[in-house]
């Protein structure tokens, strides 16, 4: 979950701007000033809205979202106007100049001033996500819902089963969200070229230090480096799916099919991992999943009611996460972490299952939210979200403009550094994996493989 500068740009119009038909440093310096005292109030309540939305799916937590992602996105452009009338002033201070810059290019879907754009586009937002939530496919044949798709497709062999889960997935969740999609980039278009952008992917560039089309070379060029690597790893695991399953399932050449690849969206590959490891060196000799569950942890049955039973073990998997970082010598998460957090899908309602990690007061008010499986992708994205949340806490004594982090793509390398270590020797250290069990060094090309699928 981005922070507010982000997430909902807040605008608020300045008498200083209203009054005066030239400018000042001193009035931008105002405007600043003024903005600061008006977003933590609007930003939480914003932010407890969304947290309601994706936690509790109805037709009212959805206009209530629309509503307040209106009244964001309306104060965001008007916002964002004025930050760029004071930008274009000399000698602005280092701070106000770099935050008005911020707020320039702070909406995440900016709308045009248009009657009922914001609302429209605010609309749709909510419409998309909350069907995301809400989606189901089927595994043979039983309606089944999106995170436990999700995570059948990282353990199922079955093609046919495979290529079900996929299908009716896609088919009844996104294909019929491509007319509100389409609509959705049109409108941010709109807005993005109104705030003097060519379009909003133009607008997201500008938020890197450099200049866009820089921006757009830089990755160009790292994406270049790293080419070779996962052309060869394509190559390398198609041949792997296609002596498992045959031509008539996996072609030898040409694309993968997507639903082998043991992930939704093919987006991470590492679940498939046993299928492609190398013989002898791909045995890395342990699957964390399998450690937690030797260790006692049991995944919540969907149907249990017991307060006490759901979720105990899915929340010792974030236990051991806080404990990654106290070990760095960070403090403890708050009380009200383990009281908010959503560990796993609750019973009575659709909810958001994407795992993701909110800071709702730009305080101490951190939480994530995620319907958490006992697996390896699991464990791993515990500690990924944790990783955000502490990120969140560091910042917090910095000014509202400035709580955030370096970049959304900062934001994440925090968390997936985090995941990296995540390594042999911590497994032994927390008592997962018995140190006899580490894996020796001609292992190590095993290792990388794994973590070159994700």
């Amino acid at each position: 979950m981005k922070t507010f500068i982000s997430a909902i740009a807040l605008a608020i119009a300045t008498p200083a701007l209203a009054q005066s038909a030239a400018p000042t440093v001193a009035d931008a310096d105002a405007f600043i000033v003024q903005v600061e005292k008006e977003y933590a109030d609007f930003g939480q309540y914003a932010a407890q809205v969304a947290w309601v939305n994706n936690t509790y799916i109805t037709e009212d937590t959805d206009a209530l979202s629309a509503r307040v992602g209106t009244q964001g996105t309306e104060m965001g452009v008007r916002f964002a106007k004025q930050a760029a009338v004071f930008a274009k002033l000399p000698g602005l201070s280092y701070d106000t100049k770099r935050k008005l810059d911020f707020l320039r290019a702070g909406l995440t879907l900016p709308a045009p001033s248009t009657d009922g754009a914001a609302a429209e586009l605010n609309t749709i937002a909510t419409r998309l996500n909350s069907s995301y939530g809400k989606g189901k496919g089927t595994l043979k044949g039983v309606e089944t819902n999106g995170s436990d798709i999700e995570a059948a497709m990282g353990t199922n062999r079955n093609p046919a089963e495979l290529a079900e889960m996929w299908a009716s997935w896609h088919n009844n969740v996104g294909t019929p969200m491509k007319a509100d999609y389409a609509r959705m980039v049109d409108i941010a278009n709109q807005g993005a070229r109104e705030l003097g952008y060519a379009d909003t992917g133009a607008m997201w560039r500008s938020g890197y230090d450099m200049d866009p089309d820089a921006f757009a070379a830089l990755t160009d060029k790292l994406w270049g480096e790293v080419k070779p690597l996962y052309d060869a790893l394509h190559c390398y695991t198609r041949g792997k799916l296609n002596a498992k399953y045959g031509d008539a399932v996996q072609k030898a050449t040409g694309p993968i099919r997507a639903d082998l690849l043991g992930n939704m969206w093919a987006q991470e590959w590492g679940d498939i991992y046993d299928v492609v490891a190398p013989p002898g060196a791909g045995d890395i000799g342990y699957e964390i999943g399998d450690l937690l569950k030797a260790k006692g942890f049991v995944e919540t049955d969907p149907k249990e009611t017991d307060p006490a039973k759901r979720g105990k073990w899915e929340k010792e998997v974030f236990k051991i996460g806080e404990g990654f970082f106290s070990s760095l010598g960070f403090e403890a998460l708050p009380k009200t972490f383990w009281e908010r957090t959503q560990f796993i899908k609750p019973l009575d309602r659709e909810v958001i299952c994407h795992a993701s990690a909110w800071d709702l007061d730009a305080k101490d008010d951190l939480r994530v939210k995620m319907c958490t499986k006992i697996n390896t992708g699991d464990f791993v994205t515990v500690h990924h979200e944790l990783g955000h949340n502490y990120y969140q806490r560091a910042y917090k004594a910095k000014t509202v403009i400035y709580q955030n982090g370096a970049n959304d793509g900062f934001h994440e390398a925090i968390g997936d550094t985090v995941a990296l270590s995540i390594t042999p020797q911590y497994l032994v250290q927390i008592g997962l994996l018995s140190a006899d069990k580490v894996p020796s060094a001609d292992k190590d090309i095993g290792l990388l493989l794994r973590q070159a699928m994700d």
